[in-house]
Order: C-alpha cells, then sequence, then structure tokens
C-alpha cells in the first residue's frame, strides 16, 4: 500500500483469476507505492506467483484490474502491451539465465533486443550493471562456471539493465545460502532505492523480507488474508501471520491434507 498521498504505481482492484474451472484469486484489491519494495507471502498455490503473472500482463484477469501508472493491463493488444513490459524488469525463480551465452551477453540481452544503442555503449552499461552486483569480474564467464548465487546476482542485474520502473521478483531467495541469501536482499533494497523503482517480491523468507520491505501482504486462499508494514507484522496476534513468522507446521495452513477419521480410513469400526 502507498504510505503517501502520491498516486501508487501498481493499483489491483477486485482482481478475480480463474484456470478453466479452479479459482485462485477472488476480489484482491493491493497498492504498490512508488519506490516501495512491496512483500507477497503465503503458503505455496496460495495464488501469490498468479498476481506477478498478472502484473505482467502474461495472465488476463477473469474479473478486476491490474493497472500500472493508472494504465489497465487488461485491455491492451499485443504491441501495447511490450510497450509496458518494456519498462519492467523480472528476476525469475532460480535466475532462467541463458546458459549457452557468457555472464556478459545475458546481461546484454535486453539491451540489444529493446535498444538500438551502439555497442560501445551497451558495454559500457553491462559492466556497470555487472560492477553493481559484483560480479564485472566475472563477465567473460557462463552461468555452469559460477555459483548459483552469482547466477542470481547475474539475473538481477538482467533485470534492470534497462533501468525499469517495475521490479517483479520471483522467489528471489530459493536455494540460495545465507551468505548469498543476505547479499541478495541487500541489492534487491539498493537498487530499488537507486534506480527509484517499485519492487514486488513473491517469496517464502520472512526474516530477509522483512528486512528490507515496506510493505508486506500475506494472500490465503486467493485472498488477502492479511497487509501491513512488517514492523505491524511482527506484533500482530493474526494466526495466519503468526504461523508464517514463527514457522509453524500447523496452524491456519494445516499440517494435515483433509482426510476421513483415520479410523475409518483403517476400517476400524467407531
Amino acid at each position: 500500500m502507498s504510505t503517501s498521498n502520491e498516486r501508487p504505481l501498481i493499483e489491483i482492484s477486485g482482481l478475480s483469476f480463474s484456470y478453466s474451472q479452479r479459482a485462485v484469486l477472488s476480489g484482491i484489491d493491493m497498492q504498490f507505492g512508488r519506490r516501495q519494495v512491496v512483500a507477497v507471502m503465503g503458503a505455496s498455490g496460495s495464488g501469490k506467483t498468479t498476481i506477478l503473472r498478472l502484473m505482467g500482463g502474461m495472465l488476463k484477469p477473469s474479473a478486476g484490474s491490474v493497472s500500472i501508472n493508472g494504465l489497465a493491463l487488461g485491455p491492451l493488444d499485443q504491441e501495447q502491451l511490450y510497450a509496458v513490459r518494456r519498462k519492467m524488469g523480472m528476476l525469475f525463480q532460480f535466475g532462467a539465465l541463458f546458459t549457452d551465452l557468457t555472464v556478459f551477453e545475458n546481461v546484454a540481452f535486453p539491451l540489444r533486443e529493446h535498444t538500438d544503442l551502439p555497442d560501445a555503449i551497451i558495454h559500457d552499461l553491462v559492466l556497470m550493471k555487472l560492477h553493481a552486483v559484483g560480479l564485472r569480474g566475472a563477465h567473460a564467464l557462463r552461468p555452469s562456471q559460477i555459483s548459483g548465487g552469482m547466477a542470481r546476482r547475474v539475473a538481477l542485474a538482467r533485470a534492470v539493465a534497462l533501468d525499469p520502473e517495475v521490479i517483479l521478483y520471483d522467489e528471489p531467495f530459493a536455494g540460495l545460502d545465507p551468505i548469498s541469501l543476505s547479499v541478495t536482499a541487500s541489492l534487491i533494497r539498493r537498487l530499488n532505492t537507486v534506480l527509484g523503482a517499485t519492487s514486488v517480491l513473491v517469496t517464502h523468507e520472512v526474516n530477509e523480507s522483512f528486512e528490507i520491505a515496506d510493505y508486506v501482504y500475506f494472500i490465503s486462499n486467493g485472498r488477502v488474508a492479511a497487509q501491513g508494514t512488517p514492523a505491524e507484522l511482527k506484533v500482530t496476534t493474526d494466526p495466519f501471520v503468526r504461523q508464517f513468522v514463527d514457522a509453524a507446521p500447523d496452524g491456519p495452513v494445516p499440517f494435515h491434507y483433509p482426510a476421513p477419521p483415520y479410523a475409518q480410513d483403517l476400517g476400524i469400526a467407531p
């Protein structure tokens, strides 16, 4: 949610979405303020990544709207949608680097695809982005020659290559060791500040997200179950949020999948 009188950069209103007959999201309202880092959290299958895909225009709402800078994405044609996407950066889960390209060429890819800049300027811009994530010295290596944490940083450099207004992160901390996780979180916060962007993190990582986020949404059963600043959510008594913050194995998100009584399954008479 925007914390100022300034209009949010991204607004989600009455959003519902279904895959075929299966409802995933229902009546979602969310706001993402300019220059903010906003985390979207919840259990697996709660609809978090679907929200991210709707923001990127990869899916269209069944009802409601997703707007960026006041422009609703749903009615846009392909050319108009591409124009909006050029102002977005996306960090995919596990990085999704091109394995047959060098680190340099991975970061250069969006610059070559979406601009007419000469090679000399692309060269300097790529090295600048790699320097920002601490990997200028690795520019000639291939993804197979660097660690998973380094690969995530290369993907982050690629995501911000075009200085986007919006940066979408799909599980940016998945599979990282504690050092790489901390480095990645710090970079997300710092790059957002430097670029003046709006960053949206879909993640399960509570501690690091609470350290860098300005605002947090918790999604459950396709709806916003809780929201607030990290400071507010750390002290809330909401059982759903407490289960996440405390990493409790059982609670509103149950340990057991719904099943008939155990005795019934075992054929034991009541």
